[in-house]
């Protein structure tokens, strides 16, 4: 009898039903995987309103997901690679001005010659002072700006990275219609002179983005903030 009762009632169940019943409950085949035993799937992608071939579902994803997992390890290890060169360059840039032999060298090295060493176009030192003249400094090289301009710029960040800009002119001088993007280093050199920035401009328009990591270019403005305190004979 109950066989019968069962057989009539599940004649009364439509294959609408059934997908009612699946859309309200994502999980029965994960919880109840001897249900997937039961299923025929068809042996070719389904057309509107043919049974879906899961099988061919399965596959698919799968190979979806194996497309992803190669996309994801190529970006990683593209992203390695950028890391691991930004790396030597800023080793090399820090070698380059811990060689410096006097002042001038060391000016020149975080002026010009940083800027082919981090495969930038342009690189520029701006002190903050009142007039023309820069306390402890007196060298060629070095931009002056005026008073509040780096809190301006840069408020209390200690890095600051723009993409698709237009170059200022306050930093760049003539240079300035070619930098498209720039990063921007606070550098304190000690508590008795004014703050700095070491800008670095580049035509590229994306090559400079927030977000990017800053550790390591952040270790060459300690590295620089140091060479400035021995040269002068500052403290900290």
């Amino acid at each position: 009898m109950s066989e019968v009762l069962t057989k009539e009632k599940a004649a009364t169940v439509t294959p609408d039903d059934i997908i009612a019943f699946l859309k309200d409950n994502p999980n029965f085949i994960n919880d109840h995987p001897e249900a997937a035993a039961l299923l025929l799937p068809p042996k070719k992608r389904p057309k509107k309103g043919e049974v879906a071939d899961f099988q061919s579902y399965m596959i698919e994803r799968l190979k979806e997901d194996k497309e992803k997992v190669m996309s994801t390890t190529k970006e990683l290890v593209e992203t390695s690679r950028a890391n691991m060169t930004n790396q030597q360059r800023v080793h090399t840039a820090v070698l380059r001005m811990l060689e410096a032999a006097r002042f001038d060298d060391f000016i020149q090295a975080i002026t010009m010659d940083l800027a082919s060493l981090l495969d930038v176009d342009i690189a520029v030192f701006l002190v903050e002072a009142d007039g023309n003249n820069i306390p402890h400094i007196s060298t060629s090289g070095i931009r002056v700006i005026p008073e509040g301009t780096v809190d301006k710029w840069m408020g209390s960040k200690p890095v600051l990275l723009q993409d698709n800009i237009a170059g200022i002119e306050p930093i760049y001088g003539g240079g300035a219609t070619l930098v498209k993007s720039q990063i921007l280093l606070r550098i304190d050199i000690a508590s008795n002179t004014p703050p700095a920035i070491l800008a670095f401009g580049s035509r590229d328009a994306d090559m400079f983005q927030e977000g990017q990591a800053t550790d390591q270019i952040l270790f060459m403005a300690g590295v620089v903030e140091r060479c400035f305190r021995r040269w002068l004979e500052l403290p900290a």
